[in-house]
């Protein structure tokens, strides 16, 4: 009878040493991952996110080129997800469903515990899926509210009361308690809906920034787009009252990112209280950019830089143990599943066509020097290659596009005809044609 007292007075205490520590991993030493996805976030914009910049981008290696290879939100998502291009998982659209089997399912099977908090793809309705232990979502691409949204949480809809940043932000720090119990290694991809539509400010934001300087950039409301393909050419000057709405757009956008700002320390606190701040991979990109005005242009889904270019960092101290800048290597959405599957000691698929980051970092990797893009906007199919220096492009159907970013970053002036460049273009125009011919069927 009191031998088994002692038990019961033994197991006790180790539940309740549980609860209030994390659990020591069963000789798994790979890293955690965690990877943040904005949403329509601007590569300029990070001025506006003091903690996130200092927390992440200062403390480990930010990426000057960072790019994603389609600016459309399910179809980069979907290259994240995958390490695909998007003419080799074919969601070309928001309205389209990704058939391709993802770097979460893999390492799900390979021993992690999973989680999302937040927008999946916006061809998926928001309940929970098989490879994830933990579930945060929303219905769809865009949540209708940021106040009081609906969310699936682990299977189950309900309305919840709050600002959706700060509720997600509580749901990441549950997820890291409960993946602090598990005797293995986690990965959580956390998705704000900021700063896309309807960018709704948090309450006490909401007279923040009533003076910020209008944004005039070079090519804003640019006066000659001639030499743009017609489907842009044909584009109106914005007007007045377009102009005024873009930067209420702006202002509100911003104002939506500083309440995400906001809740970066809450999270790296909790990684560090529970110990894997240090074993954790974090990773902190935009799903794509959004024009605010350049080249007359109000969305995203084409090739120049205010959609394609995003803010793109890595924190990880044992491959970045010293914080730098990266300005000269062109890394993109489809390189993280890789750098993924290789870190977390798991088989990667065939169909990748990403690169891991880790031989970037560590120097044992011959980098890539061109890049493509594409993308399937109403306008038409355009594809292009980059080189993070010039940018080759192709419309179907219309004008195709050089530009030389070093002597015009703001793209004002395609130099398809000049005869000083058509031996790039020419290489630029092969590398395009082998690339963009699909390497997996429709499945």
């Amino acid at each position: 009878m009191l031998k088994n007292k002692i038990i019961i007075i033994f197991l006790v205490g180790i539940l309740s040493l549980s609860s209030c520590q994390a659990l020591p991993r069963l000789n798994d030493e790979r890293p955690n991952f965690l990877i943040i996805i904005t949403d329509d976030q601007r590569y300029d914009t990070m001025q506006y996110m003091p903690n996130t910049q200092a927390l992440i981008f200062d403390q480990g290696v930010t990426f000057e080129k960072g790019y994603v290879t389609t600016p459309f939100c399910c179809p980069s998502r979907a290259s994240i997800l995958t390490g695909m291009y998007a003419s080799n998982h074919w969601v070309h659209k928001n309205e389209e469903t990704l058939k391709f089997r993802t770097m979460v399912e893999d390492i799900h099977r390979n021993g992690y515990y999973t989680g999302l908090v937040g927008k999946y793809l916006n061809s998926w309705k928001g309940e929970k899926r098989y490879e994830y232990d933990f579930w945060v979502s929303f219905w769809g691409g865009t949540m209708k509210h940021y106040y009081d949204p609906d969310l699936d949480v682990n299977g189950t809809w309900s309305k919840h009361t709050g600002y959706s940043t700060y509720l997600f932000r509580d749901y990441v720090i549950q997820f890291l308690d409960q993946a602090s119990n598990q005797r293995k290694p986690f990965l959580l991809i956390y998705a704000p809906n900021a700063p896309h539509a309807p960018f709704t400010p948090a309450k006490e934001d909401v007279n923040t920034f009533t003076d910020l300087p209008p944004h005039r950039p070079e090519n804003f409301n640019e006066e000659d787009v001639s030499e743009k393909p017609l489907s842009i050419a044909n584009q109106n000057l914005l007007s007045e009252e377009d102009i005024e709405g873009l930067e209420k757009t702006r202002r509100r956008q911003i104002l939506t990112l500083i309440a995400l700002d906001r809740t970066m320390p809450d999270i790296i606190n909790k990684l560090e209280e529970i110990g894997e701040l240090d074993n954790t991979v974090i990773i902190f990109l935009s799903d794509n950019g959004k024009h605010w005005g350049e080249h007359r242009l109000t969305s995203k889904s084409t090739a120049y830089e205010e959609s394609v270019k995003v803010p793109f960092a890595l924190r990880y101290p044992d491959l970045v143990p010293v914080p730098y800048i990266d300005d000269s290597h062109l890394v993109a959405n489809i390189d993280i599943a890789p750098t993924i599957y290789e870190l977390s000691e798991t088989k990667m698929p065939n169909t990748v066509d990403g690169l891991s980051l880790v031989g970037l970092l560590n120097g044992t990797a011959t980098w890539r020097d061109m890049l493509l893009l594409e993308a399937w906007p109403d306008r038409g199919h355009w594809s292009a290659v980059h080189t993070g220096d010039m940018i080759y492009i192709e419309t179907e159907g219309d004008l195709s596009e050089f530009y030389d970013l070093t002597l015009d970053p703001f793209q004002m002036n395609n130099m398809i005809n000049n005869a000083q460049y058509q031996e790039i273009i020419a290489k630029l125009k092969q590398y395009l044609t082998e690339e963009r011919i699909p390497t997996t069927s429709q499945p």
